[in-house]
């Protein structure tokens, strides 16, 4: 059995500079001028393609409500977890559990990019309306189900949609998974997830493209590449292993439970 880490403690520095490079790069083309209307010439395009139907077609009308309601983010969650946790798919199971400290601490660093930046962004002047509120012909689903707006937390609009926070989640998980993926089919489901779990939002007018290609990706990058091309995954993560490794021995007495790879898989 292979035992090496996943992470390695030490300086990667040709894909860390990668990964603080391209976001500077992303927001240097966000803020230059004709990358401006770059991106708002194919938002615009994009949103009504994905919004106009929403007027017509009952079905399309409700899958995107449905995938709009903040309960939907916890179901998007455990499918992401479940696909992270996984034993010998993308991990094999003896690695799932460093596999996923390794995920917590990369999120839980997202979580303090994404409060400095967001402080950033509102001091420079950067923020926007998301689509919904500037385009009158945009259509609204809290207009169609004003009920689920109240009760749910039917996500349609938002004063300040800049930077795509849940589009940073949905990508930090892709590019953390696209690490350790092998072969094409693995990509094309962590990335089909990833982009589908994108959609809603879109679709309802919550959130501009660049949103999340530009916000919610340099978000993304910068929190991977200080964390798995740093010392930070591996240390933490071994940390956290040690840390709650009699947490887990108690779990492998729990009927259900301890046939998951996370609390099974260790050698």
């Amino acid at each position: 059995m292979d035992n090496r880490p996943l992470f390695q403690a030490r300086w990667s520095w040709g894909p860390l500079a990668a990964c603080t490079l391209l976001p500077i790069a992303l927001l240097c083309f966000w803020l230059w001028p004709f990358g401006q209307i770059l991106c708002l010439t194919f938002d615009e395009w994009l949103f009504h393609s994905l919004n106009a139907p929403l007027a017509d077609n009952a079905a399309w009308r409700y899958i995107w409500t449905l995938g709009s309601l903040r309960p939907f983010d916890i179901v998007v969650g455990l499918i992401l977890l479940a696909v992270l946790i996984r034993g010998n798919w993308v991990f094999k199971a003896h690695q799932v559990r460093e596999a996923f400290f390794g995920f917590f601490v990369t999120l839980l660093l997202l979580v303090v990019v994404r409060a400095l930046f967001s402080k950033w962004v509102d001091a420079a002047g950067w923020q926007h309306h998301s689509p919904s509120m500037v385009f009158e012909d945009a259509i609204r689903l809290s207009d169609f189900y004003p009920h689920l707006e109240a009760t749910w937390e039917l996500k349609d609009r938002s004063s300040k949609s800049f930077p795509g926070d849940h589009a940073s989640v949905l990508l930090v998980w892709a590019l953390f998974m696209t690490l350790f993926t092998r072969g094409l089919w693995q990509n094309l489901v962590v990335w089909g997830l990833a982009v589908l779990f994108m959609l809603p939002r879109l679709v309802a007018g919550a959130h501009w493209g660049q949103d999340d290609y530009i916000g919610g990706l340099l978000m993304a990058v910068l929190a991977l590449g200080w964390s798995c091309f740093t010392p930070l995954a591996a240390r933490a993560s071994a940390a956290l292993m040690r840390w709650t490794a009699p947490l887990f021995a108690f779990a492998t007495r729990l009927p259900v439970i301890r046939q998951l790879s996370v609390v099974s898989g260790q050698s």
